[in-house]
Parts: structure tokens; C-alpha cells; sequence
């Protein structure tokens, strides 16, 4: 169908995600409503709305080349600056605790959804690898699964569509869970307790004071970049060396080859290792954590794109009970764990958002609440599930036979 962009009016398609993406990170930042969603999750649907009222087109060069070739390869390394894995664990060890153990949560769940519904959803296999690595770290490990198990584009975007579901209703759940008088009850709540003593600035000022102004300078732009590109550049052409030299057979030998072939994994590694071992120099950095985030935005754009209300209607409703499984599951985990380890329910919620939602949406969560000692945890764990997420999605993927 004709759209009223067309696909090669690159320049065009460009002002406009770059408008959208303007106008979700504005109202995450003006309004409490809009920081409790994220800009991300507003852009993608912003991109929903816009694809499916004949605006803009499902498919052209700009998603395919400019920000799935280009920005999301790019937004990793500027991500995994903040992955040094020794700080993690002394500024994060009780959150990064049930952090993990909502992972185990959310590998289970995928486990169970396709025990239960395989049979039913063709390729769930694919899906529930995707799913695992998005429930664990985030859409940059959605894209680097979909892509190391080459998924259906008809598929992802069933799915995306899916999950775009099943995260609001997953966000409206959790904090439902922060004011309810029952789990106020059963577990302790410290920083909600501290922001009713001494009060809270308006929510809607919460987001804008996270991401306040730096002294960035345009060396600084230069090294991100120069970083970026670098790492990216080195992980390609090692996937692309050891996927050749690989055998790509069946069973183990299958698993490897896609494992090591993939650019995800070592941009993974070394972003990792660069961020533990020359702490200084990546701290150095300043700016690549909003570069990246940016870049972020515009892949949640692009991700939005592909999703149609047919789509939605032929794909996504049993699409949308597997990840609503596998939500509950890791919720399940997440409090039960977190009672018996006796977690605050603060520590809960926000190791259960970073596993679903992200680092950004679990620091976009303890902003707006005003849990201000929570925002910086809650972000590197978020970050830790980046570096995991994909290596337990491809897990998952070769045990269900993906």
C-alpha cells in the first residue's frame, strides 16, 4: 500500500524518526506520565501509529541500513562503558543478587511458555531465545538474537508488537505492586518510607535532573565515536573469520558456529573487558552513555515500524500470552527470591524492571518514584543483563532447538 513517505525519501523518513525521537525524549523529561512509560517505549509507539496510518512505510532503507547496520552496533560499546563488571558487584551486589535470580526466572518462563504453547506458535523456539535476552538485558539483545538465529521479519514484528503489550501492562502491574497496601505489608520498603519523610520534588522535574546538562566537549564526541566504531569494526570481522572457519553443522557444532560468528558476542566481550580492566580511560569518555541511549531510541523506533494491525491481529494474541508468561514467571522469582533473602520492595521491583524493561526503564522507574540511591545501582545492573542477555537467549535457543 502507498504510504504517504515513500521509502526512498530517506531524507524525509530521517527528520522524522529524528522528530519523534525529539518529542518522546521531551515529554519523558516534561511529564511524570511520559517518564513512567520512557521515551523508548514512546517512540515505538509513535512508530506503531505512524506505519500503520499509511504515514511512513514498513520497510525502507533508513531502519534496515542506517539504524539496524549502523546505530544499534554502534549503541552497545557506549552502553557497556558502565559494565565494569568489579564495580557492579561492590556498588550492586544485593541488587545484581535478585537481579539474577529474576533471570533464572525468565529463563524458566521461557522454558514453560514453549512447553506449553510450542506446538502452537510456529518458530516459538526463536521467539523464546529473542525474549530471553530481551527479558534479561534489552531490545539491543532482542536485535542480536533475531539476527544470530535469523528470524522472520513477519515474526520480530508479531513479537515486538507482542511485547509492546505486554510491557505496559507489565509496567502498570509493578507499580501497582510500590502502592499496594498488601506487598507494603509483607516486605520492607525504605526508600518509599524516606521519600514520605522528606517529601518529593514534582515527578515531572525527576527524568530531566538524570539526564542534566555535562561539560562535553567535542574531543569527547570524537573518542566515543572513534571507540565505537572501533570495537564494532574488530567484532565484525572476528564473527565473520570464525564463522567461516567454524563447521556449521547440527547440535554443538551448530551452536558454536552461530555463537562465535556472532558480532553481539564480542562486541559484548570486549566492551565488557575495555570497561573492566582501563576503568579510567572509559570513565574518561563523557557523553557516550547519551549517545548511545539516543541511538537506542532510534532502534526503538525502527522496531515499531514493522508492526500492522493485521499483524497484530493474525500473530500477536498467543504471542502476547507467552511473554505474559514469562513476565510472571520472572516476577514470581523475583518476590519469592526477595522474601526469602529478605530484599526491599524497592530492591524487587526495580531487579524485576531491569531484567524486562532495561536499564533505562528500571532508572526511569526509581527517578520517577524519587528513589535517587537506587537510580545508579538499578542502571548498572540493567547494564550487567546487556552482557548476559544475549549468551542465555542463544542458551535457550540451542536447548529449544532454535
Amino acid at each position: 500500500m502507498d504510504t504517504l513517505i515513500a521509502p526512498e525519501n530517506t531524507w524525509l523518513l530521517l527528520a522524522l524518526t529524528c522528530g519523534v525521537v525529539a518529542g518522546a525524549i521531551w515529554l519523558e523529561q516534561t511529564y511524570a506520565w511520559a517518564s513512567r512509560i520512557s521515551g523508548a517505549v514512546l517512540a515505538l509507539i509513535a512508530a506503531i501509529v505512524l506505519v500503520n496510518l499509511n504515514v511512513i512505510p514498513s520497510h525502507a532503507p533508513i531502519y534496515d541500513d542506517m539504524i539496524w547496520g549502523y546505530a544499534v552496533p554502534l549503541a552497545i560499546p557506549l552502553l557497556l562503558l558502565q559494565a565494569n563488571l568489579s564495580k557492579i558487584w561492590q556498588e550492586t551486589g544485593r541488587l545484581l543478587f535478585i537481579f539474577l535470580i529474576g533471570a533464572a526466572g525468565t529463563v524458566c518462563g521461557a522454558v514453560l511458555g514453549c512447553w506449553l504453547l510450542g506446538s502452537r506458535i510456529d518458530g516459538l523456539a526463536k521467539v523464546a531465545a529473542m525474549m530471553t535476552g530481551s527479558y534479561i538485558g534489552g531490545g539491543v539483545n532482542f536485535v542480536a538474537l533475531a539476527d544470530a538465529f535469523h528470524t522472520e521479519g513477519t515474526l520480530v514484528s508479531a513479537t515486538v508488537v507482542a511485547d509492546n503489550l505486554n510491557m505496559a501492562v507489565y509496567f502498570l502491574v509493578l507499580l501497582k505492586c510500590v502502592s499496594s497496601a498488601f506487598f507494603q505489608k509483607h516486605y520492607p520498603h525504605p526508600h518509599m518510607d524516606r521519600v514520605a519523610r522528606e517529601g518529593r520534588e514534582g515527578a515531572q522535574t525527576q527524568a530531566a535532573a538524570y539526564w542534566q546538562a555535562k561539560n562535553i566537549s567535542l574531543k569527547d564526541i570524537a573518542l566515543d565515536l572513534f571507540y565505537a566504531v572501533a570495537v564494532v569494526t574488530l567484532s565484525q570481522n572476528l564473527g565473520k573469520m570464525l564463522g567461516a572457519a567454524i563447521p556449521a553443522g547440527s547440535g554443538l557444532g551448530h551452536m558454536a558456529n552461530t555463537f562465535f560468528s556472532s558480532q553481539y558476542v564480542w562486541i559484548t566481550l570486549f566492551s565488557m573487558g575495555f570497561a573492566t580492566f582501563f576503568e579510567k580511560q572509559a570513565a574518561a569518555l563523557a557523553g557516550a552513555q547519551e549517545i548511545g541511549t539516543y541511538f537506542i531510541y532510534l532502534f526503538f523506533f525502527a522496531i515499531g515500524v514493522p508492526a500492522s494491525i493485521l499483524e497484530i491481529l493474525r500473530n500477536a494474541p498467543l504471542l502476547f500470552v507467552f511473554c505474559f508468561l514469562m513476565v510472571l514467571v520472572n516476577m514470581a522469582f523475583c518476590f519469592v527470591g526477595g522474601k526469602l533473602f529478605h530484599f526491599s520492595l524497592e530492591d524487587i521491583v526495580l531487579a524485576s524492571n531491569a531484567n524486562i524493561g532495561g536499564p533505562t526503564t528500571a532508572a526511569g522507574m526509581a527517578i520517577s518514584q524519587g528513589w535517587t540511591s537506587l537510580v545508579g545501582p538499578s542502571m548498572l545492573v540493567g547494564t550487567f543483563g546487556y552482557v548476559i542477555g544475549t549468551y542465555l537467549g542463544m542458551v535457550v535457543g540451542g536447548i529449544l532447538g532454535a
